[in-house]
């Protein structure tokens, strides 16, 4: 059976060229089949990609060969099946959107604590451990004893901060995320804000999952990730969890059983959020990629792109034959 490699990369290194590297990215990932989504700006790189062994190695040869980015961040799990459906490069002013200005985790970032040395960290009394991960990933799975500041975006984490966090009562603290790259900011501000002992999990929860065995892990529940897979459990293979169409967030068997829910349109939590419009349009997708599925085509991505050309093709020579024998 066929596999995939998912590989999760970030580094945050000065890239006055990453206009210039959009290009001849996207297009060898469309070249080696490798999906997902790689954000560039003047702070570096950040995203995941899926694909083959043989084409995630040919991209990540590529980048490491751009000055400054031989030792990115890196963490590979397996997927049966491509978690993305579109190959995408894009320029953003920021790989990780905290809204504060001015933070350079090149410069001020918090202490790293490699997985291994992660559980005696968290298991001191004095040290405030906090996960600064958006609400909905929290509620699917955290380390033991972490706080979720209850947020529904990372650039609400700055105000948390504000209102919660005292540097002269909070002497040690210490943050986690998915991969890493969130902490890298938010320990930085931080450090900037005056707090002094400040650590973050090395290489996220990803890292501790794949380095910390189960029997010794302090992790409870599963991993939320930002592709198909919804989420990943301790062994990084697809989790539990599907995703409500509608609003993106993960969701159970359980959720699925209510009368809130709709598929492919609303769950429970979302019903009185979205507009009649959106409902009908929702649907109308849903349509549209179980028909799609029946025909043994994608319904979106790449795969549907290539699929839509070849129709085309294959009008196009009909047509052409058909003047033909006039």
């Amino acid at each position: 059976m066929q596999t995939y490699v998912v590989c999760a990369l970030y580094k945050f290194i000065r890239l006055d060229n990453h206009e210039s590297l959009r290009k001849p990215l996207l297009e060898l990932m469309l070249t080696e089949q490798v999906r997902g989504t790689l954000l560039l700006a003047t702070e570096g790189v950040n995203g995941t990609i899926a694909g083959s062994r043989q084409g995630v190695d040919t991209v990540l040869s590529w980048l490491s060969e751009v000055p400054g980015l031989a030792d990115f961040d890196r963490k590979e799990s397996i997927s049966a099946e491509l978690p993305f459906k579109r190959s995408r490069v894009k320029l953003k002013k920021e790989i990780v959107t905290m809204g504060v200005e001015g933070i350079d985790p090149r410069e001020a970032a918090g202490t790293y604590v490699k997985p291994k040395d992660w559980n005696d960290l968290i298991s001191d009394p004095e040290v405030l451990v906090i996960d600064t991960r958006n609400n909905y990933e929290c509620e699917v799975g955290s380390f033991s004893g972490a706080i979720s500041p209850q947020t529904d975006s990372f650039r609400e984490f700055p105000d948390y901060a504000s209102r919660v966090l005292n540097k002269d009562k909070h002497k040690k603290i210490a943050m986690f995320c998915t991969g890493g790259i969130r902490c890298e900011k938010s320990t930085a501000y931080l450090k900037e804000q005056g707090f002094e002992e400040v650590y973050h999990l090395q290489g996220g929860i990803l890292k501790y999952l794949e380095e910390v065995p189960e029997s010794e892990s302090l992790w409870q529940g599963e991993c939320f990730v930002f592709d198909d897979r919804v989420t990943v459990n301790h062994q990084l293979e697809p989790g539990s969890y599907d995703q409500c169409h509608g609003c993106r967030r993960p969701i159970t068997e359980l959720d699925k059983q209510s009368s809130l829910y709709i598929a492919g349109a609303q769950c429970p939590r979302c019903a009185d959020e979205i507009t009649e419009e959106q409902k009908q349009r929702f649907l109308e997708r849903e349509k549209q990629m179980q028909l799609a599925r029946q025909r043994g085509e994608s319904h979106i991505g790449e795969d549907a792109r290539v699929q839509l050309q070849a129709k085309r093709g294959t009008r196009q020579r009909c047509k052409k034959d058909a003047s033909s024998d006039k």
